[in-house]
């Protein structure tokens, strides 16, 4: 759950203003990417478009192209600032889901 995947990313070193649902919406966008703002907001099940604002202004989210379905939505994507701050060299460093702990019930 996109939830498991804040909770792992989150052991990394970080922003510290990063909040849980920053984190959770930056798990989203790392492990989904390139993704439209619907789809993290069907995960998540929440609106995310202040939170992608903020994480682009942070440098960690940026668009990367619009995707080709009706309305042209953009399409997010990580930076290299992103993989920076979570110690990574590339994306392919990001923890598999399979070793993603589930959260507690």
């Amino acid at each position: 759950t996109a939830h498991a995947l804040a909770e792992k990313t989150s052991s990394r070193p970080r922003d510290s203003k990063l909040s849980p649902a920053s984190l959770e919406t930056l798990a989203i966008i790392a492990y989904k990417q390139p993704v439209i703002r619907a789809d993290i907001e069907a995960i998540r099940g929440v609106a995310v478009g202040e939170i992608a604002r903020s994480l682009m202004y942070k440098g960690l989210v940026k668009i990367v192209g619009r995707a080709e379905v009706l309305g042209r939505p953009m399409l997010y994507g990580t930076t290299k600032k992103f993989l920076t701050v979570f110690g990574l060299n590339t994306l392919k460093d990001l923890p598999k889901i399979e070793e993603l702990k589930k959260p507690p019930a």
